[in-house]
């Protein structure tokens, strides 16, 4: 099914019993909603399972223009997504990377119609903001290493070129290389990885410059892969200034855990939907 969102068109793919409670899986950057595909099938046989591609992603159309991708927008397809698939009790939602973040800004909005959310390698860009304002230490620095490639993109011209020319066409080989990771590598990914640079230039200066105050009472989950190599515990050891209820998790797995590691990642998913399902 397609859920039209803000000038886009989303393209949206649910499984298991739609009577069942609904899980929302987001993915990153640059990946799709196949990323989630294992957790996904673990998660299925109880509950409703739904994951689209975000907008510039994957069968998703890709607006044009920085404002197109800005947080609030972001926000809106995901709540636009769950008033299509669960119109009439509040989904419980799971982000990774580029997911998690969009997520987090749904999930601060009020009223938002989420029961609970799992967050996994993704902060809220704004609790980062505030973070680094009140510390700078030696794992704050670290994590800023680890972010390099978030200055890279912002680079006109060049960013794009190298990754359509260079990085994009050889992405399967970079993350069995990098990351250890065998996986099935979009036909889309050249054109997703060039529109997912809107997502980093769109929102990280603006939101590190100026973060706003976004609070929660959804229930939050977070999952934190011990051998992430780009988002660190640092970047979340601040969540529970702005969020009333809050989980830690670590998993023995790298950043690309909903591929490399389904089964623990579903396990960790069910066992927090359950806990805040009616």
């Amino acid at each position: 099914m397609h859920v039209e969102s803000e000038g886009a068109r989303l393209a949206v793919h649910e499984r298991g019993d739609r009577s069942a409670p609904t899980v929302v899986l987001v993915h990153g950057f640059p990946d799709t909603h196949r990323v989630w595909d294992g957790v996904a099938a673990e998660l299925a046989g109880e509950f409703h399972v739904v994951a689209y591609d975000v907008r510039g992603a994957g069968a998703s159309s890709a607006p044009r223009g920085l404002a197109a991708y800005r947080l609030p927008v972001l926000a809106r397809d995901l709540l636009a997504v769950v008033a299509a698939v669960s119109p009439d009790a509040p989904a419980h939602v799971v982000g990774h990377d580029w997911g998690s973040i969009q997520a987090w800004e749904a999930v601060t909005t009020p009223g938002a119609p989420i029961a609970s959310f799992t967050s996994v390698s993704g902060p809220c860009l704004d609790h980062v903001g505030h973070l680094l304002r009140r510390k700078r230490g030696p794992r704050h620095l670290r994590q800023l290493l680890h972010s390099w490639y978030i200055a890279a993109f912002h680079v006109p011209v060049v960013a794009p070129l190298v990754w359509r020319h260079v990085v994009g066409p050889r992405w399967g080989d970079v993350l069995r290389r990098v990351e250890g990771v065998s996986a099935d590598v979009q036909p889309t990914i050249v054109r997703d990885g060039v529109n997912g640079m809107a997502l980093y230039r769109a929102n990280f200066v603006p939101r590190l410059r100026s973060p706003r105050a976004r609070r929660t009472d959804v229930p939050v989950q977070l999952v934190q892969p011990l051998g992430d190599r780009y988002a660190t515990p640092a970047v979340s050891e601040d969540v529970e200034r702005w969020a009333t209820d809050v989980r830690r998790r670590e998993l023995d797995a790298g950043h690309w855990a909903p591929v490399t590691h389904p089964r623990e990642l579903a396990r960790l998913v069910a066992e927090h939907v359950r806990a805040h399902t009616r």
